[in-house]
């Protein structure tokens, strides 16, 4: 975030962030379709309107293009007759093809493009829904000029969209051969791809990264289970994430998704988010972490030379 920004600022863009996640939920309950909910739409939100992230808003026209046109893809691909893992790993494909093409590594277009698949959408509401809301963060960005004297263009390492393929599709391996049900959590994913762009990362990183997603999707399975009324649930999980990530001392956007992923989750598997969570981020944060310390070490030595 801008250190100009003031704390006045940064309180009323979290109250409008904040109303703007609950305008959603307050429109699924009206219109009774959980399909029109969308996790990665809360991390958007402070991610790009409170934090002022450069790499989500540097260029404004991909936060609708890029999230909505990989829920189009995620959700084609999920009326195929195939199987769920062939069109999870399908619509992976597809994915970094699109950005590859588009030329942006915009990361909540990963959630955007698998959550039709692991929910199983079959509405057009679903995609509808993508389209507005990601228009809407677009134009908050562009009419607030969040993404003023940002460069428009940095240099985009398109290895790591393959080096994330080959650890989601290691993963997803394992997670079949041992019967595993939650092979894709959206919001990991998203925080994977990620890491695996940062030019520093460390096992501190990792280590807050697991631990603040393990307890974010606790908290949003707790609630669910214990409240009723889901705008009063999406409320305290978004001031309780807040706090939780001013303690840890640690921006994830993914964090503010979490808690949101029980109301699009059949209940069965909402109950294994919290341990599935933690066996996830252990997996692949680790894998990341081992990678980034073997690209350090080879660029170590061509230093060297």
């Amino acid at each position: 975030m801008d250190s100009t920004v003031s704390k006045k600022e940064v309180m009323i863009s979290y109250i409008i962030s904040f109303a703007f996640i609950i305008a959603m939920m307050t429109a699924s309950v009206i219109l009774k379709d959980h399909e029109i909910i969308l996790p990665e739409v809360a991390a958007m939100a402070i991610a790009m309107w409170v934090w002022r992230d450069a790499g989500w808003i540097r260029q404004p026209s991909k936060i609708f293009l890029a999230p909505s046109i990989t829920a189009l893809i995620g959700f084609v691909v999920n009326q195929l007759p195939t199987s769920y893992l062939g069109k999870v790993i399908l619509t992976l494909i597809l994915m970094m093809l699109f950005l590859r093409i588009i030329q942006s590594n915009l990361g909540p277009s990963i959630a955007t493009g698998l959550l039709p698949v692991v929910t199983n959408a079959t509405e057009w509401s679903f995609v509808i829904s993508v389209f507005i809301l990601t228009f809407l963060l677009m134009l908050g960005v562009l009419i607030f000029g969040l993404n003023k004297r940002l460069e428009k263009k940095v240099k985009i390492q398109y290895k790591y969209m393959v080096v994330f393929l080959v650890l989601i599709f290691v993963w997803i391996a394992l997670c079949s051969i041992v019967g595993y049900p939650l092979a894709v959590i959206p919001p990991i994913l998203v925080v994977v791809f990620e890491s695996l762009q940062k030019p520093m990362y460390s096992g501190k990183m990792a280590f807050k990264q697991g631990l603040v997603l393990t307890i974010s999707a606790t908290v949003g399975t707790l609630l669910y289970f214990s409240i009723d009324s889901w705008i009063l649930v999406t409320l305290l999980n978004m001031i309780l994430m807040l706090i939780l990530l001013y303690i840890v001392g640690i921006r994830v956007p993914a964090v503010y998704a979490f808690p949101l992923l029980p109301f699009v989750f059949p209940d069965e598997i909402v109950a294994k988010l919290p341990l599935g969570s933690f066996i996830t981020c252990i997996f692949l944060l680790s894998a990341v972490l081992a990678y980034k310390k073997i690209e350090m070490k080879q660029k170590g030595r061509v230093m060297q030379m």
